[in-house]
Formats: C-alpha cells, structure tokens, sequence
C-alpha cells in the first residue's frame, strides 16, 4: 500500500458522540488521544465542538505533542429548513476556521465534513437501516437541502480554502444508495465531495446491504475524497429490523462492530482504493454510545486487522 494512505481513527470510536445528550460519561479528549496514539494511529477528527480544546493554540500543542494529524470535524445541520441554513454557515465557519489554523502537511486536508441532523426526525430515526422511498423528501426539500449544502461549502472554501465533503448518514435524509446518489445528483461535483462510510452504506441501505458497498464505490467514484471504516454486524441488522429498533437501539446493540467481524468486504474496499490510487485518509470509525464498549481494545484489534490489509 502505498504510503500516501495513513489510517485514523475518531472520538465517536470512543462514545464521544455529536447527538444531543450523549455528552455524559464520555471519556475525556486527552485520554482519548493518548489511547489512539498507542494503538497506532496518526490522525484523528475533531468530535463535536468543545470536546477538543476549541482555541488554536491549545489544539494544535495538543496534536503536535503527539504527533497527530486533523483530519476534519463533523458538522450536522438541518439542511432541509431553509432557516436552518445561516445559523449552519456560521457554525461551519467557526469550525472551519479552528481546523485551517491546525492544518498540517496533508493534501487535501484537513476537511469539513458536513451532514444532515441526523438523529433529529423521529421517522428517519424509528427506520434506520429499512428506511422506504415514501420517507424521503420531496422535490422541493431536495433542492433546499442541495442549496444549504452548497451555500455551506462556498463559504467554508472561500474563507479557509478547506474542502467540504457530506457524509451520509443513517436516521437522517441521506441514508439509502437512492438518496445519496440523488444528493451527488443535485451538487456542485467540484465543490461538494463525499466521505464514504462502509458502515453507514451497509446498513443504510437495508437488507444485504453489505452487497451494496462495492458497487456504491463505482457508482461514486471520483466524489469520494474521504473515507470512513466501519464495519456493520449482519446479524445485529436483522434484528435491528425485525424488532423494530431505532438507530439508536441498533447502536447499542453493536450495529457498527469491530472491522472484520461484520459483513463488510474490506479487502474488496482496499483493493478499490488501490486501483482508484487513492491518496487520502482512511479513519475508522466504530460508533458507540458513551461508557458502553471496550474503545481502547477495539481500536488496538481494528488497528492490527488493518495492518493485515497492509494499511
């Protein structure tokens, strides 16, 4: 593999959540980078606002100290209200501008990596992972939320002259291969890239969802400028299903588990990156909720089964 791909891993992988009320028990930032650190990773995200010390400064003593590199923060927004969107730009903004005065040497990096507020619609949120075209929104709220996305990543570039990419996203609006090919469709394709996640594509897209991976990764191609790792449990998915759970149950019952021991073809998913001579990060991200999982040991095993992959 070659060395232009370096491998991350992010503070979601550590209960460090961007939902409302998942702040508490959380494990603080300096443990949190300490542990990514030993388990042998050299970037990381910034998690949401104020887990990390928000002040140049402060930030860039505390990668810099451990020799890890940003790679981008998380920036959700309810794109499908109009009136969400300035309030959105100006947030975006304030995290653009932290990130651009910590950049470092890495094309292309660091990233803003803006999504929909995911989590926030009850329907979306009570059908993750099954979601039906009859859920989706219409024509006009498309376009509104295309406008926000595109309205959001001007303005990130024409400040700081970082990149935006969105991130797809299950309990939010553009979960399923439909709906982010339709968001791809009604974007600026050189301003608006994609952070794809093997996760969220898996279950996203509903049963046999890990069959949709690999062809989702062709069908994108050259909108992918960023990558998330994460793995989806099969099993977890179809209960998920047949019991009716939210996203969030689905987290909790380990929907997003250790790399290699769900249904994604990450040897598949390297060897697309191989043959596309993709240059970025890849960051592994196993979601779970705070003071639930073993952060520091699933890191150190999903770590190890990259190096497998010769990552």
């Amino acid at each position: 593999m070659p060395a232009m791909i370096r491998v991350a891993n992010a503070p979601c992988s550590w209960g460090a959540l961007e939902f409302e009320g998942m702040q508490a028990e959380r494990i603080g930032y300096a443990q949190m980078l300490n542990e990514l650190v030993e388990t042998g990773y050299s970037g990381t995200e910034l998690g949401d606002w104020g887990f990390m010390p928000p002040e140049p400064d402060a930030l860039r003593a505390e990668l810099t100290s451990r020799s890890v590199s940003m790679l981008g923060a998380f920036v959700p927004v309810a794109l499908r209200d109009p009136a969400a969107h300035a309030a959105g730009e100006t947030h975006a903004l304030r995290v653009a501008r932290l990130l651009a005065a910590v950049r470092g040497a890495d094309e292309g990096f660091p990233v803003l990596v803006l999504a929909d507020e995911n989590g926030t619609d009850p329907r979306r949120t009570a059908n993750a992972g099954r979601a039906t075209a009859n859920m989706e929104l219409s024509a006009a709220e498309w376009t509104i939320f295309a406008q926000g996305a595109e309205r959001i990543a001007r303005a990130v570039r024409d400040a700081t002259g970082l990149r935006t990419v969105f991130h797809h996203h299950c309990a939010g609006f553009v979960e399923t291969p439909h709906e982010i090919q339709r968001f791809l469709d009604l974007t600026d394709p050189t301003l608006v890239g994609l952070v794809f996640d093997t996760g969220h594509c898996a279950y996203g897209a509903g049963p046999g969802g890990c069959e949709a991976v690999l062809p989702a990764l062709d069908r994108y191609g050259d909108r992918v400028w960023y990558v998330h790792f994460k793995d989806c449990q099969p099993d977890v998915a179809a209960e998920a299903r047949r019991a009716g759970r939210d996203y969030f149950e689905a987290v909790r019952h380990g929907i997003f588990c250790e790399l290699g021991q769900g249904c994604v073809d990450f040897p598949a998913v390297v060897d697309w990156l191989r043959r596309r001579n993709y240059q970025g990060w890849i960051t592994v991200e196993q979601d779970v909720l705070p003071g639930l999982g073993t952060p520091r040991d699933s890191a150190r095993r999903n770590r190890d089964y990259l190096t497998q992959l010769g990552l």
